[in-house]
């Protein structure tokens, strides 16, 4: 019977993670906290240049090498060869973060069906960069970690008046993909389990980044029963969790970092 140590079931030493949307507010945290575990981390962006500047800065764990590939979720042809660059730089991907999102900012009042359709498409990249990976783990006969970001707005709707009078409502396409994220967790998690790779989202809240009107900020704030929103590095421990060993007889799962939000 196993009884390896704490430091060991967290550890990802030896372990290669691909991270999409490495380079936005919150997925620059998750980076981080992939290389600072152990991880070599294959962080993507839709131009090379950006994921390799971002590579570089990453911390590195002995033998761990960093690298950087362009791709982008939203073209399905990007998607095969990112991974498949990210595969020869790697030599192999053990743990995928499906985080890239490409944003809509329209609502429900005026979004054009163009639009939402567009804003799904997230959702459609996801899918198919998730089966590659699943390809790729089951072809070399090993086991694999996947993640898929989804959102607190995946599961609740958001409250009118906290957007009322600064900007317009949260995007109905973003809920609507989000919990579209939710969901295929469930169902990949079914059918891949028996191939050796556990399929888990995590979920943020209340995230906003620095630049988001600070009249909005306190009102999320409000919504939250610790009366605070998040930052990048609460996201670290969930990521590294959800990766690793500890979370080894974990699949299907939800995990909701949000202050409360849905507690309510």
């Amino acid at each position: 019977m196993s009884n390896r140590h704490i430091w060991e079931l967290f550890s990802l030493q030896g372990k290669v993670a691909l991270i999409t949307g490495a380079s936005g507010y919150l997925g620059r945290s998750l980076a981080e906290a992939l290389a600072e575990a152990g991880a070599s981390v294959v962080v993507s962006s839709r131009t090379r240049e950006k994921a390799e500047v971002l590579a570089a800065s990453l911390p590195t764990v002995q033998t761990a090498r960093h690298s950087g590939v362009e791709l982008d979720h939203m073209d399905e042809a990007s998607i095969h060869n990112g991974f498949e660059e990210a595969c020869r730089l790697a030599g192999k991907i053990d743990i995928l973060i499906n985080n890239g999102n490409e944003p809509q900012g329209r609502d429900w009042t005026d979004v054009t069906a163009d639009q939402f359709r567009r804003q799904l498409e997230n959702l459609t990249g996801y899918f198919l960069l998730s089966r590659q990976f699943h390809q790729h783990v089951t072809g070399r006969q090993g086991t694999g970690s996947l993640v898929l970001i989804g959102s607190m707005y995946g599961l609740v709707g958001s409250y009118p008046d906290a957007y009322e009078g600064i900007c317009a409502a949260s995007p109905v396409g973003y809920h609507a993909m989000k919990g579209g994220v939710v969901q295929m967790n469930r169902h990949l998690a079914v059918y891949w389990a028996k191939d050796g790779i556990r399929v888990n989202c995590l979920c943020p809240g209340p995230f906003p980044p620095e630049w988001v009107s600070a009249d909005l900020s306190e009102r999320l704030k409000a919504k939250t029963p610790m009366g605070r929103v998040g930052t990048p590095e609460e996201l670290k421990g969930a990521i590294v969790f959800l990766a690793s060993d500890a979370s080894s007889y974990l699949t299907g799962q939800n995990l909701v970092i949000d202050g409360g939000w849905t507690a309510w």
